[in-house]
């Protein structure tokens, strides 16, 4: 019996790789500002001059560029975002509520906070952060669990021209592993440890030894199946071998790697570039300002070295013995001969000029307003502002482009959380039990399985059957994690509603027409207590009105029984009279 022909084989792979040179051709020029930006972050971005005249000089190198994209890397950690799930129809309700709470857990055990923060580093080096939301088959001893990595837009390519990469039609992700390891996992690999492939790399002070690694490819592509529908597939080869293939798995091979059919990438430019996925980043608008301030230091550097450094002018006639000149720790200097003006006479460096140092502060100040990094957003003032008020009506003003920044990335983050939602529903075949936070604040372990998820019939209608409906929600993104400053205002608004009195019941009415008029984060919960204190002061006036009726009806009642005893004593002291 002849063994069929898998669909993905050498050829398969050859095509791929052919398919994947022609992608990094086209992705040349960004990988080398890739390259380059990753050297300015690191303050090294010195080594992109080859100029012999400056080896062995001073070359500074300033942090203006650095304390910007870090302070925006603080904004973005100060707003951690945190998902909220709403449902599209009343029947799903139970489960956006429960995977507003699962969501949270799925998070954190796949450390996202630290996928957070290395994102934005990238992003805001690179132009684009991105991550890869993937299903891990050997998490948990077997059981499996979704994973999120944050990705190297280095080692990415997709079809140049394209502004989605859902619109590629092939997507590659690179990686560098070491040869014997991965011959361990995937004994087909022995013999074929040349690689055939190259990748680019970052520059590295003590360089780095890549002898002993291979390029590991990660090929998605999309193909239709006989209904038409588009199926994505996925292939892993290594130096022509192919270590997997979903179209080789029968069980696979006519569903597709990931039922939501779609590249597990998401894309976060910072600035967009016209057809391109990928966009620039704060490196590539300050560096232009940042050299020039490197240079203006440069010069300046060396103009105080050579003012503090005494200089003579020396005729060969002079007869001045040069060591003993040069040698700062002799008194005296022997001299042959007549020694005059003509002959010898000191070197005088000119020092810096006031209108150098104002025009270096004019670029630095230049480069803060680039990058929106003013004094105000870093809690510096200026101009006598010293209020509380103002300074915080300063920082609100001057921190909208970071407000810019992370709402891109809450959309981003919302992607995430639809492909989540797609792997929970295609993977979680058996119930798993999540630990998770109650409405009154204490632990709940909640069970939860894909079955929620998946399509569910509609029922029968005149006898014919509706068909089935998949449960549809809204990701809505909040900041979980708010600044001192946020949290300071909080407060604030929150003593000045007290001494106003917001708070007291028989304020309700009037603290609930303010309110109708305000806007701040919270104000529903601030007005719900609101009108509990409202209905509260209403029952409270009721229960008053009620005893003082009681007590009416009481002293009336115990004067009518104080009557009666004394007409009955009146008529017993008649009758004695009598």
């Amino acid at each position: 019996m002849i063994d069929e022909k898998p669909p993905i084989g050498v050829e398969e792979v050859a095509e791929a790789t052919a398919i994947l040179q022609k992608y990094k051709a086209g992705k040349a020029a960004l990988d080398k500002r890739i390259v380059d930006n990753e050297l300015w972050f690191r303050m090294g971005h010195w080594k992109n001059y080859q100029n012999p005249m400056m080896e062995g000089k001073p070359q500074p190198a300033s942090g203006w560029l650095f304390n910007s994209i870090a302070n925006k890397h603080a904004d973005a950690m100060d707003n951690y975002p945190a998902p909220n799930v709403l449902p599209r129809a009343a029947d799903d309700a139970q489960t956006a509520q429960v995977l507003s709470s699962i969501l949270p857990v799925v998070l954190e055990q796949a450390d996202y906070e630290q996928v957070y923060s290395d994102t934005w580093w990238r992003k805001l080096k690179q132009g684009t952060g991105v991550k890869g939301v993937f299903w891990d088959p050997e998490a948990r001893g077997g059981v499996g669990e979704i994973a999120i990595r944050p990705m190297n837009l280095l080692m990415l390519y997709w079809e140049p021209g394209v502004a989605d990469i859902q619109a590629s039609p092939h997507f590659f992700s690179l990686s560098m592993e070491n040869t014997k390891q991965l011959e361990n996992r995937w004994p087909q690999l022995k013999g074929h440890s040349a690689s055939v492939l190259d990748v680019p790399r970052f520059l590295h002070d003590g360089g780095l030894d890549t002898t002993e690694k291979s390029v590991v490819v990660d090929w998605y592509y999309k193909k239709p199946d006989k209904a038409g529908h588009t199926l994505l597939h996925y292939c892993k080869f290594c130096n022509g071998v192919v270590l997997y293939a979903s179209e080789n798995d029968p069980a696979l091979a006519g569903r597709g790697f990931y039922d939501h059919g779609k590249y597990p990438f998401v894309f976060d430019p910072l600035f967009m570039e016209e057809d391109s996925p990928a966009g620039f980043g704060y490196i590539d608008v300050m560096k232009e300002c940042q050299t020039a301030i490197d240079r203006m230091n440069h010069a300046m550097d060396e103009n105080v070295l050579l003012a503090s450094k005494q200089r003579y002018v020396l005729s060969d006639t002079a007869g001045v013995n040069e060591e003993e000149l040069a040698d700062l720790s002799r008194d005296i200097v022997h001299v042959a001969g007549r020694l005059g003006d003509e002959s010898f006479r000191p070197l005088q460096t000119a020092g810096l000029q006031g209108n150098s140092l104002s025009y270096r502060n004019s670029r630095i100040e230049e480069l803060k307003e680039i990058s929106g990094n003013r004094d105000m957003t870093q809690g510096g003032t200026a101009g006598g502002v010293t209020a509380a008020s103002a300074i915080a009506a300063l920082q609100e003003a001057g921190s909208k482009l970071s407000r810019d920044m992370l709402k891109s990335a809450y959309r981003a983050f919302a992607r995430e959380c639809y492909l989540i939602i797609d792997l929970m529903r295609q993977f979680y075949d058996e119930e798993r039990v999540f630990r998770v936070i109650g409405p009154a604040g204490g632990r709940e372990f909640v069970p939860f399985s894909g079955a929620a998820l998946r399509a569910r019939p509609m029922g029968l209608m005149g006898g014919v059957e509706l068909g089935s409906r998949e449960p549809v929600f809204d990701i809505v993104v909040s900041a979980e994690k708010k600044s001192t400053f946020s949290r300071l205002s909080q407060n604030e608004t929150a003593k000045e509603c007290y001494q106003l009195g917001f708070f007291a019941p028989q304020n309700a009415d009037a603290a609930l027409a303010a309110l109708e008029m305000m806007d701040f984060e919270g104000i529903e919960k601030v007005r719900q207590r609101v009108r509990q204190n409202g209905t509260l002061a209403q029952k409270l006036t009721a229960a008053q009105m009620q005893i003082t009726q009681f007590r009416e009806k009481l002293s009336g009642a115990e004067e009518n029984l104080s009557t009666r005893a004394l007409a009955k004593n009146l008529s017993g002291a008649l009758r004695q009279l009598s």
